[in-house]
C-alpha cells in the first residue's frame, strides 16, 4: 500500500501537515522529538557501562579468590 507513494506523496503530506500544525507548532515538536533521541543514546549508554562495571566486578571476584601473598586458593 505504501510501497508506491514516492517523492510528490512525501511533499503533499509534508504540505498538509505544515497547513494543519504551522510552522511553530512542528518546530517545537521536532525540538521534542530531538530531546528523546538523546535521551535515549543517553540511556542506551549508561545501560552499556553499567553492564561492563559489572562485568569488571565478576571478573574482580573470580580473581580475588586467590590469596595474593602466597599466590594459593584461600579455600
Amino acid at each position: 500500500m505504501l510501497n508506491n507513494i514516492g517523492l510528490p506523496g512525501i511533499l503533499l503530506i509534508a504540505v498538509v501537515v505544515l497547513v494543519l500544525f504551522g510552522r511553530g507548532k512542528i518546530s517545537s515538536l521536532m525540538g521534542e522529538v530531538g530531546k528523546g533521541i538523546t535521551s535515549f543514546k543517553k540511556g542506551i549508554n549508561e545501560g552499556s557501562k553499567e553492564l561492563e562495571e559489572e562485568m569488571t566486578e565478576e571478573v574482580k571476584d573470580v580473581t580475588s579468590e586467590t590469596d595474593p601473598e602466597s599466590g594459593k586458593d584461600k579455600a
